[in-house]
């Protein structure tokens, strides 16, 4: 393979995020009567459920002097009262009561964000509400379908949150991160294919007779108990804008049929991730591995999120020490190889999203996220 080394053309490579669109605010089982405060793409806000179950999104500060309204209490009905005044808000943002007084002053009022359950997350916009579609969030569906079992966690990750996607985009880094577990040389020695479209980016890699690493020939004795012999491995990463990688991974048997669609004689997961930018420097990372096999063991499922948890800690090491020399380096350059195609495809797209918006593609070096309108 020709190596090809350009720079890229985002001098800074700390990103800014879209805004109208969905971002995990929060896995479902967070959100309960106790409120929570969490922030996404800069803004803090004060999730809870009403009394009849619905997921409701405030900004995290009161009208009246911005005390955080995540430490104060919840009501009967949908209300949430500031912890400072006592000045009480409906679901939609509204006040209804005021200390006092009786009359209540027109503009009190705290944004309320559109938020949708689905896939066992919570979704928040934080843009234009009229555009607010939940059809275009990002396709989850192996989380709560019942073919598929499985679990995940978050992981608070002090990068930007393009680096986890970088890092996802391309799984060569396996072969030299991940080295005792799924990584392998043939990850680096084998070719790949790169698609896309408007909205998303698929790299899919097959690798052919190859021994199968840790990782998966404990999944695959999972599946069949004492299995030897050479297996091919398969990866399809693909990417819904603007942060969302879901990833088709698995072994079969050597030669029985999984390129040609028959992975009847292997394993098959999906690593399903979502990365939600928190700050310019920082992101929640929700991830979660599901499969289709052996979907009663729950032992099997333990095992799977302890074992994918101490492969991201690798990640999480790295990204941090990437992000730190970013900082450290404000006016160097990426180069890019032929491994980064899929990544470039996805700065491309989220470059788009923020062009339309009419807002600044890169953040300042102090970590503050400016608009260009």
């Amino acid at each position: 393979m020709t190596i090809i080394q350009t720079k890229s053309s985002t001098t800074n490579k700390v990103l800014n995020y879209p805004l109208n669109t969905w971002y995990v605010a929060a896995w479902d089982h967070e959100v309960t009567r106790k409120l929570i405060s969490r922030k996404v793409a800069d803004k803090p806000l004060a999730i809870y459920r009403t009394e009849d179950g619905r997921p409701v999104a405030l900004a995290d500060a009161c009208w009246h002097r911005l005390a955080p309204l995540s430490q104060g209490k919840l009501l009967t009905k949908d209300e949430i009262q500031c912890p400072y005044h006592g000045i009480v808000y409906n679901s939609a943002g509204r006040c209804v009561s005021m200390p006092a007084q009786e009359t209540i002053n027109p503009s009190a009022t705290v944004p309320s964000y559109p938020i949708v359950e689905r896939h066992r997350f919570v979704w928040v916009w934080l843009g234009d509400a009229s555009l607010a579609n939940p059809d275009t969030i990002p396709d989850m569906h192996q989380m709560d379908h019942p073919e598929w079992a499985g679990d995940g966690l978050t992981i608070p990750v002090t990068c930007n949150y393009q680096l986890v996607l970088d890092n996802l985009m391309d799984l060569t880094h396996e072969e030299f991160v991940h080295g005792s577990s799924i990584g392998q040389a043939e990850l680096s020695e084998s070719d790949f294919e790169v698609t896309h479209d408007d909205t998303t980016v698929t790299v899919s890699r097959w690798m052919r007779g190859i021994d199968a690493p840790p990782f998966w020939l404990k999944n695959m004795r999972d599946k069949f108990p004492g299995f030897t012999g050479k297996v091919d491995r398969w990866q399809i990463i693909h990417f819904e804008a603007p942060s969302t990688i879901n990833i088709d991974v698995g072994v079969a048997k050597a030669g029985t049929g999984a390129p040609e669609g028959d992975r009847s004689q292997g394993v098959n997961g999906y690593v399903m991730n979502t990365i939600t930018p928190e700050t310019a420097r920082s992101a929640h990372y929700f991830w979660a591995f599901m499969r289709n096999y052996r979907l009663e063991s729950q032992l099997i499922t333990s095992q799977l999120r302890a074992g994918v948890s101490g492969v991201f800690k690798e990640d999480e090491d790295m990204l941090l020490a990437q992000q730190t020399a970013i900082d450290a380096n404000p006016d160097y350059e990426f180069y890019n190889l032929n491994i980064d195609a899929g990544g470039l495809w996805v700065r491309r797209l989220i470059e788009k999203m923020l062009e339309d918006e009419g807002r600044s593609v890169s953040a300042g070096r102090t970590g503050r996220v400016s608009d260009a309108n």
